[in-house]
């Protein structure tokens, strides 16, 4: 399903005008139902060869080379439109940040049920109904309570949850969960962990 070729990702050092390679030739392949784990030591690239992959680099001051392909398209080929077709519907991810993922002036609801309009094609009423349920999936307490929430009202493992939730949202066939259970507890994490599989 998913296959990275010599994944090559450099930014440009805005002091010097210099590049900085931060993932040097990497290759996996995922098959449809895999679960891959990559392991690494803080900085060695695993957040950033997850962005390669949902094309959120600034284009401006980063250089991809290789292939990132998907369902046998190429996906370093696709225009800025063209890859918002996969970007959170064939491909999701968990970031590992939830507080700099979720818009600081829409509500959690809003959020998540925006995505599942846009992907899914469903009406407003459907759409928050299935965000409360997916709400109620990934543990949040209250969730109706939570739709209404802004990010800043909630606690890192509630924004963690969330995202988690908007993630789910549209059955992606592929999923990218950047450290996904760090900020929740034990009990939640066997959960949450459960839940994505």
């Amino acid at each position: 399903m998913l296959k990275v070729s010599g994944l090559d990702v450099q930014f440009k050092n805005k002091d010097d005008n210099t590049w900085l390679k931060a993932v040097n030739k990497v290759t996996f392949e995922v098959k449809k139902g895999e679960v891959l784990g990559i392991v690494g030591e803080s900085g060695s690239g695993k957040s950033v060869t997850s962005f390669s992959i949902m094309r959120l680099h600034d284009p401006n001051n980063t250089i991809i080379e290789g292939e990132i392909t998907f369902e046998h398209i190429n996906l370093l080929n696709l225009s800025s439109d063209e890859i918002r077709k996969y970007q959170g519907n064939k491909i999701a991810m968990i970031f590992q940040e939830p507080m700099t993922s979720l818009n600081p002036v829409f509500t959690c609801g809003d959020q998540v049920r925006e995505a599942i309009m846009l992907h899914q094609k469903t009406d407003k009423k459907t759409a928050k109904e299935k965000t409360i349920a997916l709400f109620q999936e990934v543990l949040l307490p209250r969730p109706e309570a939570i739709f209404y929430s802004y990010p800043h009202q909630l606690s890192g493992g509630q924004k963690q949850r969330v995202m988690i939730a908007m993630a789910l949202s549209c059955n992606p066939d592929l999923l990218i969960a950047d450290e996904p259970t760090t900020a929740l507890d034990v009990t939640v994490q066997k959960t949450i962990l459960e839940l994505l599989l």
